[in-house]
């Protein structure tokens, strides 16, 4: 018969199971074939890979599951059906898949398996970051008076986790108020909202006020919408302009009001009414035909809503086109005229002249011996009896 041990020789036993107890946490932390994992962060629509290691290998398959624990690969063998998941590298330490497209039910825990004795597992968690869409500005349809305030409203939609708002104009940072978080219906991903108020002033008209949203999804930088400030206010001096012309077919005297278009002008001349040809065609004042007449001081009253604003000019016309083109026809005419007369002349003369030098000529009978007859008649009968000898005598005028 075998006798039992003495009670004292199975302390060391007892004692040699104990430290074995105590010291498997550290044996499993060196394990060679305990598989390494790490978590990843990918934003939707972007990929994420997925990578399991072992320090050794003892021929055991390596074996990836998503979150509902339905196999992905196997090895190098597909297991579930989604073309999205791909294997990316298997050997006999490692086994990478990679998953594209991702989506915001892609998040949670993966497991990587090997299957030894005992089956050894490592957990990866995904998170998926929810893209913020680009935010919109509201509450700046109407233009502001100038010293009124305008509250602007920024929201954008679709992070995960809540994105964070900041108001800026220009480069310098507004403090933004921010109007809560909710979550978007039938969605894991929030909707935000962020206001600002502002006191404008005339500087303030045109200037940007810009909504950036700030996420960890965005690693190109803020995603951000800007919107112009429209302020309302009266020029508080004339606006004088003085214009001094050569004479001209056509001019207009225009007249503006910033930033709000009027909707009325008045056109007046401050020394009686306006000229028959100026025509009044809203912030214009145009002349059809500039005389010097139409010198003085035009004034345009403009209404924009608020109230109203003056312009005033002063209009300088130095000559006078249609006059000086009616002086110059006179002058011209005037030459004409002393030309053909002065041709007129120098015809009559010459043609008198023509005509006296070519009036005529006549004969004188004169009988030889006249001057002897005792009486008239005997001079007579002899010079009609000599007709014969007489000599033509011929008396020109010059």
């Amino acid at each position: 018969m075998r006798r039992s041990p003495h009670p004292a020789f199975r302390i060391p036993s007892l004692c040699r199971v104990i430290c074995i107890l105590s010291v498997s946490p550290s044996l499993t932390y060196d394990d060679p074939l305990q598989p390494v994992t790490s978590d990843e962060t990918v934003a939707v629509g972007g990929q994420v890979r997925l990578t399991c290691r072992v320090a050794e290998s003892d021929n055991s398959s390596l074996q990836w599951s998503n979150t509902a624990q339905q196999t992905l690969y196997f090895g190098e063998k597909r297991a579930l059906r989604d073309n999205r998941i791909q294997l990316y590298r298997s050997t006999s330490t490692e086994l990478s898949i990679t998953i594209d497209n991702v989506q915001l039910s892609d998040e949670g825990d993966y497991t990587c398996s090997i299957f030894t004795m005992p089956v050894r597992t490592a957990r990866a968690t995904v998170t998926v970051l929810g893209v913020p869409g680009k935010p919109q500005i509201s509450g700046n349809e109407e233009a502001v008076q100038e010293g009124g305030e305008v509250t602007l409203t920024c929201t954008s939609t679709g992070s995960k986790p809540p994105a964070k708002l900041r108001w800026y104009q220009g480069d310098r940072e507004l403090e933004g108020e921010a109007q809560g978080v909710c979550s978007d219906p039938g969605s894991l991903t929030y909707t935000v909202r962020s206001q600002v108020t502002l006191t404008v002033s005339r500087s303030d008209d045109n200037a940007l006020i810009t909504c950036a949203v700030d996420h960890e999804s965005l690693a190109s930088g803020d995603v951000k919408s800007s919107q112009a400030l429209r302020v309302m206010f009266l020029h508080r001096t004339s606006n004088v302009q003085v214009k001094s012309l050569a004479p001209s077919n056509t001019f207009s005297l225009s007249f503006s009001l910033s930033p709000v278009r009027p909707t009325s002008y008045e056109w007046l001349k401050t020394d009686g009414e306006l000229p028959p040809l100026a025509k009044v065609d809203g912030a214009f004042l145009r002349f059809e035909m500039l005389n010097k007449s139409d010198n003085g001081v035009y004034l345009c009253n403009a209404d924009n809503g608020i109230g109203q604003s003056q312009g005033e000019y002063k209009l300088l016309v130095q000559g006078n086109e249609k006059e000086g083109g009616a002086e110059l026809d006179h002058a011209v005419i005037g030459g004409v005229v002393a030309v053909i007369v002065f041709i007129l002349l120098c015809l009559l003369i010459v043609l008198g002249r023509y005509l006296i030098r070519h009036k005529g000529t006549y004969l004188t009978h004169e009988a030889k011996g006249s001057d002897d007859a005792p009486d008239a008649d005997t001079a007579i009968i002899n010079a009609e009896g000599g007709h014969s000898g007489a000599e033509d005598k011929k008396e020109y005028f010059i």
